[in-house]
C-alpha cells in the first residue's frame, strides 16, 4: 500500500478516537446533568421559598404590630395593666384593644375549634385526598390526620394539660410566678398563702386571683402561628401546583437527597392537586384572619418577650411535623408529607 495515502486514512482514524462520544440518557455518563441539579438542590431541613415567605410573615407581622404600639399616640397613653397583659377596657385606644371584642371572643378564643373545623372540611372535600363528600379514609387521609394529631397535641401540651399543668403554666411557675388575690375581701375561704400553691392559671382566675411575676408566654400568639401555619402547610403545597417541585426534597433510606415528589403516589388524585376547592377557601380564610389577629395581638396585648417566645413554641411544633419527617424516613413513614 503506498505511504502517501495510507497516511490521510490513519490520522482519520485517530482523529475519531480523539473526538468526545456522545452520551446517551440512559447511560451514567449522561445523567451528569441530573447529577449537576442534585448537587445543587437545598438541604432537607431548609424551607423552601413558599416556606420562608410564610415563615418570614410572623416576625414580620410582630414586629409591625409592635412598632405600632409604641409610635401610636392613643395607644402610648392608654394605660396598660400588666397583670392582664391588656389596656383597661375603658380607655382601650382601639375596639381590637378590648378582650372582649368579638373576634376574640368567638374566634381566637375558640381557635383550635376553627382550625379543626376548616381542615377536616378540606381533608374530606378536597379531591386530591379521596372521594370528595365521602367518609372513607384514604392513606392521604390517615396521614394527615396523624399530622392533625401531633400539632393538636402540642397544642394541648402548651395550653391545656402535660401530666398536670400546661408548659405555659410550668413555665410561668419556674419563672417565679405566683398567684395572687385581688381583692382581700372577696377570697371567701382562700388565702393568700393557699392561693400562691395554685399551679395554673385556670384556677387562679377562679379563686378571684391573678398571675403575677414569672414570664408567661404569649398563648395567643402561640395559638394564632401554630394553627395558620399549619393550615398553610397542608392546603398550599396542594393547592398551588408550584409548590409541588424539586425545591422541597427528602433524605431516603440510602441516604441520597431526593425531591419530595419521588414519594407522590401515583394515581388520578395527582391530577387533581391544583383545584381550589371551597374547602381550600375556607381554611385559607380562617389562617388568614389568624394573621390578622395576630397583628391585632402584637399591637395591643403582651410584651415583647411574651410575644416572641409564643412564636418560638409554635414554631418548634411545626418543625417537627413539616420538617423533621425530610431527613428522617422512619417518622415520614407514618406522617407523610402535605400533598405527597
Amino acid at each position: 500500500m503506498d505511504s502517501d495515502s495510507a497516511t490521510p486514512r490513519r490520522s482519520q482514524r485517530i482523529q475519531k478516537m480523539a473526538s468526545p462520544i456522545p452520551h446517551s440518557p440512559s447511560t451514567p455518563n449522561g445523567s451528569s446533568s441530573e447529577k449537576s441539579i442534585m448537587t445543587t438542590r437545598r438541604a432537607p431541613y431548609l424551607p423552601t421559598t413558599l416556606e420562608t415567605i410564610l415563615l418570614a410573615i410572623y416576625p414580620v407581622t410582630l414586629f409591625i404590630g409592635s412598632l405600632f404600639a409604641l409610635l401610636d399616640p392613643s395607644t402610648r397613653a392608654s394605660p396598660y395593666n400588666a397583670a392582664t397583659q391588656s389596656h383597661h377596657a375603658a380607655t382601650a385606644p382601639s375596639y381590637f384593644a378590648k378582650k372582649s371584642n368579638i373576634f376574640n371572643t368567638f374566634f381566637v378564643k375558640q381557635g383550635w375549634a376553627w382550625v379543626t373545623f376548616s381542615y377536616f372540611f378540606f381533608l374530606f372535600t378536597h379531591p386530591s385526598t379521596g372521594p370528595p363528600l365521602s367518609p372513607a379514609i384514604t392513606p392521604r387521609r390517615l396521614r394527615g390526620i396523624f399530622r392533625y394529631g401531633i400539632v393538636t397535641l402540642w397544642w394541648i401540651s402548651i395550653t391545656q394539660w402535660f401530666f398536670g399543668p400546661a408548659i405555659i403554666d410550668r413555665g410561668f411557675r419556674l419563672t417565679g410566678g405566683q398567684c395572687e388575690l385581688v381583692d382581700q375581701a372577696e377570697k371567701g375561704n382562700v388565702d393568700m398563702d393557699d392561693a400562691r400553691q395554685l399551679v395554673t392559671g385556670v384556677a387562679c382566675k377562679a379563686v378571684g386571683g391573678k398571675w403575677n411575676g414569672g414570664h408567661d408566654i404569649s398563648g395567643h400568639v402561640f395559638l394564632l402561628v401554630l394553627g395558620s401555619m399549619f393550615l398553610f402547610e397542608e392546603v398550599l403545597h396542594v393547592v398551588l401546583k408550584s409548590a409541588r417541585t424539586s425545591e422541597r426534597t427528602i433524605y431516603m433510606a440510602d441516604g441520597a437527597v431526593k425531591s419530595a415528589d419521588v414519594e407522590a403516589e401515583r394515581d388520578s388524585t395527582a391530577e387533581t392537586a391544583g383545584q381550589w376547592t371551597l374547602g381550600a377557601k375556607v381554611v385559607l380564610g380562617v389562617a388568614g384572619l389568624s394573621v390578622y389577629m395576630l397583628l391585632m395581638t402584637a399591637a395591643y396585648f403582651h410584651t415583647w418577650f411574651e410575644k416572641f417566645t409564643g412564636l418560638l413554641v409554635a414554631l418548634s411544633g411545626i418543625f417537627v411535623v413539616y420538617f423533621l419527617p425530610r431527613f428522617v424516613p422512619a417518622l415520614r413513614g407514618i406522617i407523610g408529607m402535605p400533598g405527597v
